[in-house]
């Protein structure tokens, strides 16, 4: 049994800037497990669509119970081929990846098409799917949970590294991720704190000059 996704995303920018972004998407502050990417083969057919395939190379830590399965020498690297369509002319691009190692613990095939929106032309619109499945006897099932489970959360990271690009090519300021959110939040409270103690003990200075100049009057 395979398990399967078809999910529907719009990022809102046009055809052309997230054309452009899809090839200057990697490295991102959301794509930090992506290690390399590489072309492995480009051409342009006498219809003018552009064909591409590359190999990219990611970080692919497994769960512990699946870590027992394995060797400890196992890589835990995996390494994707990405074929790609694009018709300049009708405005679509579609994307086909899937893993070439560890298919016998999982294999996660996605199929994007990236066009127009059909409400915004100014927008771009993703759909997606994607089947998960493995050949482990016994654990299927739970690996199969597992690898859509993981597959959403590298979804919503593979959105906020588009916005992230979109964001940078259009000379706007990228959103800050959640990790440098909290470090300005940490430094702005240190901050604050440090103001806190520096006024308390300056009251309290002034505090014990009054106390003193009080006590000599009744000297």
């Amino acid at each position: 049994m395979v398990k399967y996704f078809l999910g529907q995303s719009v990022l809102r920018s046009s055809w052309d800037q997230v054309f452009a972004a899809f090839w200057q998407r990697y490295p991102n502050p959301y794509s930090k497990h992506v290690l390399t990417e590489d072309i492995l083969h480009r051409e342009v057919t006498p219809d003018q669509k552009l064909l591409s395939r590359r190999l990219l190379t990611k970080t692919n830590r497994m769960p512990r119970w699946a870590e027992r399965l394995f060797p400890a020498n196992v890589a835990h690297s995996v390494y994707i081929l990405e074929d790609s369509i694009v018709d300049p002319q009708n405005q679509t691009m579609t994307t086909f990846t899937w893993n070439i190692n560890h298919a016998r613990l999982m294999v996660v095939e996605e199929r994007c098409v990236y066009c127009v929106n059909s409400d915004n032309s100014g927008w771009t619109e993703i759909r997606r799917e994607a089947w998960v499945s493995s050949s482990l006897f016994g654990v299927s099932r739970a690996v199969q949970e597992f690898g859509l489970a993981r597959f959403k959360s590298n979804v919503t990271k593979t959105m906020k590294g588009f916005e992230y690009i979109l964001a940078k090519l259009q000379g706007e300021s990228p959103s800050k991720t959640l990790v440098e959110t909290a470090k300005e939040a940490k430094e702005k409270a240190k901050e604050t704190a440090l103001a806190a103690t520096e006024k308390a003990k300056d009251l309290a200075n002034k505090a014990a000059t009054k106390q003193q100049q009080q006590q000599q009057q009744f000297v």
